[in-house]
């Protein structure tokens, strides 16, 4: 993805003096209140009712959103695959209802007929269609095949090919069908360009023009694509990925830089970055953890200087990512043009600034491994300063905007005049890195058991990761 080349020259503003850790093994976790951790205990719940009551138990569908009507994400399948064992381990489901509400899904979708034609099929090559119809469980509209978006997906495959270790049928079951969809994935298919992967295919107009370069959340992608032991990549595609990377400080933090904070997240979700690197984060004496670090702590410091002066920006109302917003329009604003967007890649960094006011609580909520001495704050803060506006049955809705209080027509969501725009959704993709990364912080779940993947392992050392606990992982 190309990215505007301006920097912005602007001083940082630093409020946390843990802000300059250059640690590789993580920072000191706060040391949380008990309302903190009732409040977190809330946050996952309800947040792990979404994929639970939304997710079709017939085909294990998620939607895109929920409530507006809308097809399914196989993004957010993934991240519903993921939260089922959150939900067992916590005790809301038993594991039997997990593993039954994940094999039917993983049958699905192996089941499910791909081939090169428009319509009627899941998938093709082992990939599989961005949004699928909730009904008919096939390719949504025209959409493309899509490398991340399986890639999301077969995390949570993966993820549960780990999990499911028991003997019992139902979870033998598990692990054979998550490696049947792991292993049928083309990924040398999708390689117009070598060593890169491309961003789609369609049976229309075939590849984008567009590969995967740059930093963003297809980590996860190359390192899925040099694990495979079927149609593995070239080992050469993370270092020409790595040659791609935008390294620049941004508010003091010297980082790879993705102005979205969920590219950052993403991969982390189901790798263990901490103390492992690569050959580019050794050359950089640090790793991809303390990279997202950086990341959320320079957007908390932009949010503290605010240039663009928005409202209720400051220590605690922070958190910009990819999120709904209210409105595709210009209005004034405090006697100032404001350019409003509805969905947006909104972001943060020094190649650019891409920011309408609109906060998404997921892109905090989702840094919690990362910094969660100032991500805490924010959850609380959010959650109490706006109330049942922004907090309701399956935890925070997907975004708010509290500059815009004006009585206008928007999109979706609604206007409250004295505390601003919130939206009425909740979306799949941001619904899972707030469940999965709370519970990373809290417990490592996921983490511990993709340590001992053996496809996730054997990716990482071919992209040329060492250290820490990859030194010692089993395969």
């Amino acid at each position: 993805m190309k990215r505007l080349s301006h920097f912005l020259t602007l001083v940082a503003v630093f409020a946390v003096g843990a802000c300059a850790s250059t640690s590789v093994s993580g920072p000191t976790h706060a040391v949380l209140a008990p309302s903190d951790i009732a409040l977190l205990d809330s946050v996952q719940h309800r947040t792990f009712d979404f994929f639970w009551e939304r997710s079709d138990a017939r085909t294990g569908l998620t939607p895109d959103r929920w409530p507006t009507p809308s097809f399914s994400s196989i993004a957010a399948v993934g991240f519903a695959l993921t939260a089922y064992p959150v939900g067992a381990e916590r005790g809301w489901i038993t594991r039997e209802q997990a593993a039954e509400r994940t094999l039917t899904t993983l049958k699905f979708f192996w089941e499910s007929p791909q081939g090169p034609g428009v319509s009627g099929t899941i998938g093709h090559k082992g990939f599989f269609y961005h949004f699928l119809d909730m009904t008919s469980g096939t390719r949504f509209a025209t959409v493309e095949l899509s490398t991340i978006d399986t890639s999301l997906l077969l995390g949570g495959v993966l993820f549960c090919q780990s999990y499911y270790d028991r003997p019992t049928p139902s979870e033998v079951a598990i692990r054979a069908y998550a490696d049947s969809l792991y292993r049928r994935v083309e990924w040398t298919w999708i390689q117009p360009n070598k060593p890169f992967v491309n961003h789609r295919w369609r049976p229309e107009d075939a590849y984008s023009t567009n590969d995967w370069k740059g930093y963003d959340e297809s980590m996860i992608l190359y390192v899925l694509a040099l694990g495979s032991p079927t149609f593995p990549i070239g080992a050469s595609a993370w270092e020409a990925y790595t040659r791609t990377y935008p390294w620049a400080s941004f508010y003091g933090y010297e980082h790879v830089n993705f102005e979205p904070l969920f590219g950052h997240q993403y991969s982390h979700i189901w790798i263990d970055f901490r103390g492992i690197r690569d050959n580019y984060m050794r050359g950089r004496g640090m790793d991809y953890f303390e990279n997202s670090r950086r990341a959320t702590l320079s957007q908390r410091a932009y949010a503290l200087d605010n240039p663009r002066k928005y409202r209720d920006y400051g220590a605690n109302i922070w958190g910009i990512t990819a999120s709904d917003g209210p409105l595709d329009s210009t209005l004034t604003i405090d006697g100032r043009a404001v350019k409003f967007h509805t969905y947006w890649a909104r972001g943060v960094g020094a190649p650019e600034v891409r920011d309408d006011g609109t906060i998404a609580p997921t892109a905090a909520a989702s840094s919690m491994p990362f910094a969660p001495e100032v991500v805490m704050p924010a959850i609380r803060a959010m959650r109490e300063r706006y109330g049942d506006r922004l907090y309701q049955r399956y935890g925070f809705l997907d975004a708010f905007n509290p500059t815009l209080r004006a009585q206008v027509p928007v999109r979706h969501g609604r206007v409250d005049t004295s505390l601003g725009w919130f939206d009425t959704d909740y979306l799949g993709i941001d619904q899972g890195p707030i469940l999965t990364m709370i519970e990373n912080y809290r417990t490592a779940l996921v983490w511990r058991y993709m340590r001992r993947n053996p496809y996730i392992i054997n990716g990482l050392r071919r992209a040329g990761f060492a250290g820490g606990w990859l030194d010692t992982a089993l395969q």
